[in-house]
């Protein structure tokens, strides 16, 4: 829990705790460290517990602990230490299993490099004891959707991998009509969620927000409005995301006069608005130049309970900046610290020019 949460240090102190209380750590307890350090970017201080392993008895790293490693290297994109741990579980005796080899194709695919996915893939087949899956499938046609628009080479591993015997999910035809859409092949995405229609798999709201996401970037305000309704019609709910793609449509066609009906609607629903949200409904007035609007979005948002975060911050203040607002924009920059060093020397010269002259004038 400490791992995930991102505070090693607690995680640490945890451990001396079970040492001191004379508590043996099993080998879980050691990769929940590894994975503790590893996850967190301290990476070499994931490989020195995973040594410390090797020399307490009982506590040899395995399989598990492995795949733990290698997927923090991959997350990281520390690619340069994979092979050194391969070959150190091939000196141990231990097998390379399928959730490694997916870890390691999974973070090829992340940064699109798309030679050494396949080079991945190919000692995966080659290992005989690790069968492709559905997560290798999905991080590789993931990885050829959205980079560089590869969408054939894309439809290739897709039939590929059904002639290896792996069926596609939900989240394969998500991954799908995501690339569709971002190559603005929306015969093609269509046709992803027809298929999947025929074939009894049901849209989620990932699937209607990639969509509704989809045609509202393209400016087809009339379709984004119908997968939306329909969206409901099918008992989906829709999430602060879908309400997001809606006001970034209505923004992008000019048809701001529709996102008070937006923020209306969810009134009527448990969706709880965020920061995100709230953020692309000032981001929209501010590029409008509606600045009154955009100012009382900012008091519904405090209104609403949900915190205002450096990006709402940021798009305010280029806003006033734009207009020519530049006493509103410093006095933001002043209320809420995002004051850069110019300004504050600048105040500080104006501050000490005042005291000059109330000094002056008590003499």
């Amino acid at each position: 829990m400490l791992g995930k949460c991102r505070q090693p240090g607690a995680a640490t102190a945890l451990f001396k705790v079970m040492l001191s209380e004379r508590l043996k750590p099993t080998v879980d307890v050691y990769t929940a460290l590894v994975g503790a350090y590893g996850y967190s970017g301290l990476l070499d201080q994931a490989l020195a517990t995973v040594e410390q392993m090797k020399g307490v008895a009982d506590c040899k790293p395995d399989e598990y602990t492995f795949s733990v490693l290698i997927n923090c290297c991959s997350k990281l994109r520390r690619f340069d230490r994979i092979p050194a741990i391969l070959d150190e579980m091939s000196y141990l005796g231990l097998q390379c299993n399928a959730v490694i080899h997916n870890a390691i194709i999974d973070g090829y695919g992340k940064v699109g490099r798309l030679e050494e996915i396949e080079n991945a893939l190919t000692s995966m087949l080659e290992d005989g004891d690790s069968v492709p899956d559905i997560y290798t499938m999905n991080s590789i046609i993931w990885a050829y959707g959205n980079h560089g628009n590869r969408i054939h080479e894309m439809e290739r591993w897709y039939s590929e991998f059904q002639l290896m015997g792996v069926e596609p999910d939900t989240q394969t035809f998500n991954i799908m009509i995501k690339s569709y859409g971002n190559a603005k092949m929306h015969d093609k995405m269509m046709s992803v969620l027809k298929y999947m229609k025929k074939h009894f798999f049901s849209p989620t709201v990932v699937t209607f927000n990639i969509i509704i996401e989809s045609f509202g970037r393209a400016g087809n305000i009339e379709k984004m409005e119908y997968y939306f309704r329909l969206m409901k019609i099918q008992g989906v709910k829709p999430n602060p995301i879908t309400y997001c793609s809606l006001v970034n449509g209505y923004s992008k066609a000019g048809f701001l006069d529709k996102v008070p009906g937006i923020i209306r609607q969810t009134e009527n629903t448990d969706v709880v608005l965020d920061t995100p949200f709230f953020n692309c409904v000032i981001d929209a007035y501010a590029k409008s130049g509606d600045i009154k609007i955009m100012e009382e979005m900012l008091q519904l948002m405090k209104e609403k309970k949900c915190k205002p975060d450096k990006v709402t911050y940021t798009t305010m203040i280029q806003a006033y900046n734009v207009h020519g607002m530049d006493e509103a924009a410093n006095l933001l920059k002043m209320e809420v610290g995002m004051v850069d060093g110019k300004l504050l020397v600048s105040v500080f010269h104006c501050y000490s020019k005042l005291v000059f002259h109330i000094n002056q004038c008590m003499h």
